[in-house]
């Protein structure tokens, strides 16, 4: 048997010479019990447990008290979700960079690595904001809005640019 949860539920699919590895929940469920009536949202955290179970952040009894909900239907512990990725709108994200960079400064005067601060999670930041058309009906019209663009958001993006500066997956 697998030291781990994590490693008895990991399985492969084979598609078009490629394979693929996933975390199987019937695999996960030869030591766990029946979970076939967990709601579908649990399964997914479940499934994410799986995957991220290191011992540390996310440990066995995480998964098995996850897997037991219905016997208590109520939870007693966090869960150590984790997803893939996280996509953030510039309304969220910018307050996330300022944060980051806080954080970062504040590591640099007590003399801690500032390359530890970043995000667990690859985050990808879309900035959402209106876009005037001033020109419009010839050649040169889009890269004249798009120079107008830059220019009018200049100082946005300096600043965004600054603030991931340092950042890995950000």
């Amino acid at each position: 048997m697998s030291s781990t949860l994590r490693e008895a539920s990991k399985d492969t699919l084979q598609a078009k010479d490629k394979t693929y590895h996933y975390y199987s929940l019937p695999l996960a469920a030869k030591s766990l019990g029946d979970i076939t009536r967990l709601p579908k949202s649990l399964k997914v955290l479940l499934e994410n447990l799986l995957r991220w179970q290191d011992g540390k952040s996310v440990t066995e009894e995480d998964i098995h008290a996850l897997a037991g909900w219905l016997k208590n239907a109520h939870a007693d512990r966090e869960i150590a979700y984790r997803p893939a990725r996280v996509l953030m709108q510039d309304f969220t994200g910018v307050p996330a960079v300022v944060d980051l960079a806080a954080m970062r400064e504040a590591v640099k005067r007590l003399g801690g690595d500032t390359a530890k601060v970043n995000p667990l999670s690859p985050v990808d930041l879309v900035i959402d904001h209106s876009v005037t058309v001033d020109r419009f009906g010839d050649d040169e019209a889009f890269e004249e809005n798009v120079r107008l663009e830059m220019e009018r958001n200049h100082e946005r993006y300096v600043f965004l640019k600054w603030g991931k500066a340092g950042v890995q997956s950000f």
